[in-house]
């Protein structure tokens, strides 16, 4: 406690000083060259596979678009001019390609509006359209695409409102949509920078616990009561498709939107007040309700109250009914399910969720149809006699997958698979689907058989497959297995009625594109042609290594040498380790590689990869998995494993005689930044590190953090010791901290970065630290991300590549 202490007075007594005035600064031409180059378009290929859409984009946001004014109220993030997300990824081109047609051109959509900005696609139902919103300079547009003429034409006016989702639905006809307008009764937002408050801001506990992670972008005060409301507030329109409009339903606060498969009824969820300072919108109370396709009103199916008290755990869910979804593979059936325990993941019940399924007029209660011993997060429907129910439970990292038959729930459910679901080696793959006749996605069958598409991983390396599996005598038979070792290819469909796979093929220095492969023949048919836009780095030499923990425990990182390393000579070169900690149940899981060379060498803004043209060994994606088995938690021993981790990854290069270990940086990304505190904090293995957004006092997360799941009250001396703020006195080695001023990730508030400067500054440790405006907990502006590239290079090349050692 008198450590604490003490630690409170440096920041009491200690402000930040000597600030640099710097303005955006731009990295070195080699990654330079490699940052600034156009992004291959995105693929959205309709659920019949007979086109393709080709979506354009700009790789990087700009600081004056970030800048746009923006409200963050109740875990939304809001242009409250435009009335969209302000941080929406925009498209600004389109190209269509005929799939149907071998070796055919994308075509140029004609009619898309001037300076578009594009988001909000939705196929319609028999996939020859396309609908889409195109944010103008004064609001949300509502377009439409044909995709047989290959042209874009405009519905409404920027009326939409797009703040809470769902903003487009196809009416079953695809004749018309069914989209969210701004209220006609919504009134004017406060100016909340210039309000006179009435009253100060209370709020109460009345003796219940509400132990609630620390959500970010919350509501604050009255006016942001009443800005969120208006901000919410639409109105549902039915817009045909020559652009005639008609009210459906007047304003409320609509959430979600869904038709059921055959498009006769319509399930609305809308949220109410009161609101919560604690929890996001999500939270808040919410009617469920399902409505005829001509808006008259069927039933009220659930009143959920405000969740602000949900039992301890990561399991803990709501009482009672919860999930209300349609069933796939029926005209107008839903299901939802309902805990055994009462949400309460304490309670020993033998089963923790009963599915139910609910038919028209949607009154009273379902009919039960299984019950779970986990608690269930997925269901897949087939027919009448056959669907499959996921289930799990973190704590174990169980999962099990149960055939069950919906028409007789007096059969006894069959458990397919019961397993880790951290195993990769053992992961059986997903069930293959389908389209039903009313264009629902149902799993695939042939009588008593169904299919399961995997990613293959295994200790000899990583070859995707496809079985067919019998569900009486649960035997499989293998359809197709990829032998590639020097590619990648990996499977997005199978069509079993055509027995085609569609499929992307990549190598480490081969872009990712997409193929059908005829499984009959194995032929493949190359239906995109992305080029590789990082030719500077495409002959570097990549692999991945793998070495073992001092307790046996197998690790492995993906290895990058320098361009133009002459592995003949063995020149050592400075070295940066970039990694991620993951916590494991069990040794066995923690120690598979599911890391693959050929995947291709894709240097993102977040990546080390860049520092190959700068002379560095990188060692990427290191394993650092924090292990806890039976009733030991992983985290009661990561300083430990952290450590482990880090002088076996530093060890395994060294002994291949790359680098010099004297001149080693450690980076990571949120928890890998916290990772890279507690790395520098307890062990001399570095020269440096690098923390990009990351927390560093979990005091100030007291209700768990990642996977920690136990209170600060619960754990104190586990929060403690994984606190770097609470051993800043033990920092010794430079840091570089960099977080977006505008971080909304739970937990990484940049008060963290902000706090732990401080303490470190005042304690003498090298530290600097870069606060990027407008910033969230990704980056995403141009300017931004030169600049980052610009920091992370000179810390580099001052502390690790040039650093001396003493005595040498």
């Amino acid at each position: 406690m008198k450590k604490l202490l003490s630690m409170m007075l440096v920041l009491v007594f200690f402000n930040l000083q000597a600030q640099v005035n710097l303005t955006y600064q731009k990295p070195p031409k080699p990654i330079l060259d490699l940052v600034d180059v156009p992004s291959a378009p995105s693929v959205r290929i309709g659920g019949n596979q007979e086109a393709m859409l080709l979506l354009y984009r700009d790789t990087y946001k700009t600081i004056t678009g970030l800048s746009a004014k923006e409200l963050r109220l109740a875990g939304l993030r809001i242009n409250p001019k435009l009335f969209i997300g302000s941080r929406t990824t925009y498209y600004k081109n389109i190209k269509v390609q005929d799939l149907k047609q071998k070796n055919a051109n994308a075509v140029q959509v004609k009619g898309l509006p001037a300076n578009a900005r594009l988001s909000n696609f939705r196929w319609s139902p028999d996939f020859t359209k396309v609908a889409f919103t195109n944010s103008a300079t004064s609001g949300v547009e509502l377009w439409v695409l044909d995709i047989k003429t290959q042209t874009a034409k405009k519905l409404t006016e920027a009326k939409l409102n797009a703040n809470m989702g769902s903003v487009i639905n196809w009416f079953k006809d695809s004749k018309a949509l069914l989209v969210k307008m701004i209220a006609s009764n919504r009134k004017s937002l406060i100016n909340v920078a210039t309000a006179v408050p009435t009253g100060p801001t209370i709020s109460v506990s009345e003796g219940k616990r509400a132990q609630n992670r620390t959500y970010q972008d919350l509501l604050k005060n009255k006016a942001d009561e009443h800005n969120f409301e208006q901000l919410a507030l639409s109105a549902l329109h039915k817009v045909s498709l020559d652009g005639k409009k008609e009210l459906w339903m007047k304003g409320n606060m609509y959430r979600s939107v869904r038709f059921s498969p055959d498009g006769n009824y319509v399930m609305v969820t809308t949220v109410k007040r009161p609101f919560s300072y604690l929890v996001p919108y999500y939270r808040f109370p919410t009617n469920v309700e399902v409505y005829t396709k001509d808006a008259q009103k069927i039933a009220t199916l659930i009143e959920h109250e405000l969740l602000e008290d949900l039992p301890k755990g990561f399991m803990s869910v709501r009482k009672g009914k919860r999930g209300f979804s349609w069933r796939a593979d029926k005209p107008a059936s839903l299901y939802y399910m309902v805990a055994l325990d009462e949400g309460d993941p304490a309670k020993k019940v033998a089963y923790r969720d009963e599915l139910f399924a609910l038919e028209a007029p949607f009154t009273g209660k379902g009919k039960s149809l299984m019950k779970a011993k986990n608690r269930l997060y997925r269901v897949m429907w087939g027919n009448d006699q056959l669907a499959i129910a996921y289930d799990y439970w973190w704590n174990t990292r169980n999962m099990k997958a149960y055939k069950f038959n919906p028409s007789n729930p007096a059969q006894k459910p069959t458990i397919l698979f019961d397993r880790n679901y951290r195993d990769r080696y053992s992961d059986p793959g997903s069930f293959v689907t389908k389209r039903s006749k009313y264009n629902t996605t149902v799993l695939a069958t042939n009588k008593n058989e169904v299919y399961l598409m995997g990613d293959g991983f295994s200790k000899k390396g990583q070859f995707p497959f496809v079985d067919k599996m019998n569900l009486k005598t649960l035997k499989k038979k293998r359809l197709y297995q990829s032998k590639f070792t020097d590619k990648l290819e990996s499977f997005y469909a199978y069509d079993a009625k055509k027995n085609q796979l569609l499929v992307s093929i990549q190598s480490k220095n081969v872009y990712p594109n997409f193929y059908f492969r005829n499984l009959k023949n194995k032929k493949a048919r190359q239906i995109t042609f992305f080029e590789n836009p990082f030719k500077a780095i495409q002959n570097v030499h990549k692999e991945v290594i793998t070495y073992k923990r001092d307790d046996g425990i197998d690790l492995s990182g993906t290895l990058y040498l320098p361009v133009g390393y002459d592995k003949t000579k063995k020149e050592k070169m400075p070295m940066i380790l970039w990694a991620y900690p993951v916590e494991y149940k069990n040794k066995k899981s923690a120690s598979q590689n599911t890391k693959n060379p050929n995947r291709f060498t894709y240097p993102y803004y977040g990546s080390p990869i860049y520092w190959v043209t700068r002379g560095y060994v990188v060692l990427d994606g290191a394993s650092f998995p924090i292990i806890g088995e039976g009733d030991t938690e992983p985290n009661d021993s990561f300083r430990k494993q952290l450590v482990a981790n880090g002088k076996a990854a530093i060890d395994a290069v060294d002994k291949l005689g790359y680098i010099d270990r004297n001149r080693v940086a450690v980076g990571g990304h949120s928890y890998g930044a916290f990772m890279v505190a507690n790395l520098l904090s307890h062990s001399k293995l570095f020269a440096a590190g690098i923390a990009r957004s990351g927390a560093y006092n979990r005091t100030l997360t007291p209700f768990g953090f990642q996977s920690e799941e136990r209170s600060y009250w619960e754990a104190p001396q586990v929060y403690y010791k994984m606190s770097p703020f609470m051993h800043a006195d033990k920092m010794k080695t430079p840091l570089l901290l960099i977080h977006g001023e505008a971080d909304n990730n739970s937990g990484t508030y940049p008060m963290q970065s902000k706090r732990y400067f401080n303490a470190l500054k005042g304690l003498g440790a090298t530290v600097r630290l870069v606060m990027l405006p407008k910033e969230s907990h990704g980056y995403r502006a141009k300017e931004s991300i030169m600049h980052l590239l610009w920091e992370q290079d000179q810390w580099l090349e001052k502390y690790v590549k040039n650093r001396k050692v003493s005595g040498k």
